[in-house]
C-alpha cells in the first residue's frame, strides 16, 4: 500500500488523517504545531520532520492548511515539499485557497514532473470526523483515478470537476452558497420572532418545503440554542469569501450578496467572534433586531 505524507493535522487534517491510518494506510504526517502532531502519532502515524522530509519518504502527499500563503510556503518555501520531490509524484491540495495560486503551483511542481490535484473539501469537524466529506476535485483524470481510493476513505462523495483550479472554484461556489443560506436562515427566524412566533415551529413546518436544507437542518438548531461552538470557524469562512472576491475581481464577476455577508462577517468578527461557528451569522440579525433566537427554558 502506498506510503502517504499528510501536512496540517489540525481540526479537520487530524481526523481526515486518522481515517486513513484506520482504512490501513502508512502514515507520515507534520505540522507546525507540535501537540497536533504529537496526537496523530498516537493514532498511529509516523512523524516527518519538515515538508521536504515528507516529500522524501511518499508516494502521495496530502496538504490541508488554512490558506494560499501557508500552501505556498509549504510546497514551494525553503524545505518545502518541492525539494523533496521526485518524478512520479502526486500532491493532492485539500486546503481551501485561490484557484489561481493552485494553478501556479501545479506549473512548478510540473517542471519536477510531479502531479497534483487540487481537491477542497466540505462538511467541517464533523463530516471529517465521519469520513463523510465533499472532495471537488480539479486535475487530470488519470491523476484523479490514481487517488480516489485515498479520498474515498475520507469523504462520502468524490467528484472531479474540471482541470486544476476547477477544484477551489467549485469550494469558493459553494462558501457562497452556504454563507448565503445562513444568512437567510437567520435573518427569516428573526422575522418570525419578532412576529411573535416560535422559530422552533417554524423551522419545523418548513423543513420538508422548498426552503429546507442541509444548511438549514444544521445550523437552525444551533441558532435555537444559542451553540456556536465550532464546526467551520467565521474566520475561517471569511478568508474563503476573500478568495471568492479575489477570484470575482480578476474575472468582473458582480457578487452583491455575498459583498453584503462578508460585511456582515466582517462585523462580527471585529466585536470579537472570529473563532464561533460560522451559523453565529445569526447574532449579527440578533444585534440588530435586539432579540435573542435561543429559545428560553421555563423553569
Amino acid at each position: 500500500m502506498e506510503k502517504i505524507g499528510f501536512i496540517g493535522v489540525g481540526i479537520m487534517g487530524k481526523p481526515m488523517a486518522k481515517n486513513l491510518i484506520n482504512a490501513g494506510y502508512d502514515i507520515f504526517a507534520y505540522d507546525i504545531i507540535e501537540e497536533a502532531l504529537n496526537e496523530i502519532v498516537e493514532d498511529g502515524a509516523d512523524i516527518g520532520t519538515s515538508p521536504k522530509n515528507i516529500a522524501e519518504n511518499c508516494d502521495v502527499i496530502l496538504t490541508m492548511l488554512p490558506n494560499s500563503p501557508q500552501v505556498k510556503e509549504v510546497v514551494l518555501g525553503k524545505n518545502g515539499i518541492i525539494e523533496g520531490v521526485k518524478k512520479g509524484q502526486i500532491l493532492v491540495d485539500m486546503s481551501s485557497i485561490a484557484p489561481l495560486i493552485s494553478q501556479e503551483i501545479a506549473k512548478e511542481l510540473e517542471k519536477k514532473g510531479v502531479e497534483m490535484l487540487d481537491a477542497p473539501v466540505s462538511g467541517g469537524e464533523e463530516k471529517a470526523k465521519s469520513g463523510t466529506l465533499a472532495f471537488m476535485v480539479g486535475g487530470k483524470k488519470e491523476i484523479f483515478e490514481k487517488c480516489k481510493d485515498i479520498l474515498d476513505v475520507m469523504g462520502g462523495s468524490v467528484t472531479l470537476v474540471g482541470e486544476i483550479g476547477a477544484g477551489q472554484t467549485t469550494k469558493l461556489a459553494n462558501q457562497v452558497i452556504v454563507a448565503l443560506n445562513i444568512a437567510a436562515v437567520a435573518e427569516a427566524m428573526i422575522l418570525g420572532k419578532k412576529a411573535g412566533v416560535d422559530p422552533e415551529k417554524i423551522f419545523n413546518a418548513i423543513r420538508g418545503g422548498l426552503a429546507g436544507s442541509r444548511c438549514m437542518e444544521d445550523k437552525a438548531p444551533r441558532m435555537l440554542k444559542g451553540n456556536y461552538a465550532p464546526g467551520f470557524k467565521m474566520k475561517l469562512h471569511l478568508k474563503d469569501l476573500t478568495n471568492v472576491f479575489e477570484t470575482s475581481r480578476s474575472l468582473h464577476t458582480a457578487m452583491p450578496l455575498t459583498a453584503q455577508v462578508m460585511e456582515m462577517m466582517q462585523v462580527l468578527i471585529t466585536d470579537g467572534n472570529e473563532e464561533i461557528d460560522h451559523g453565529g451569522l445569526a447574532l449579527f440579525y440578533e444585534k440588530m433586531n435586539g432579540i435573542s433566537l435561543k429559545k428560553e427554558v421555563k423553569k
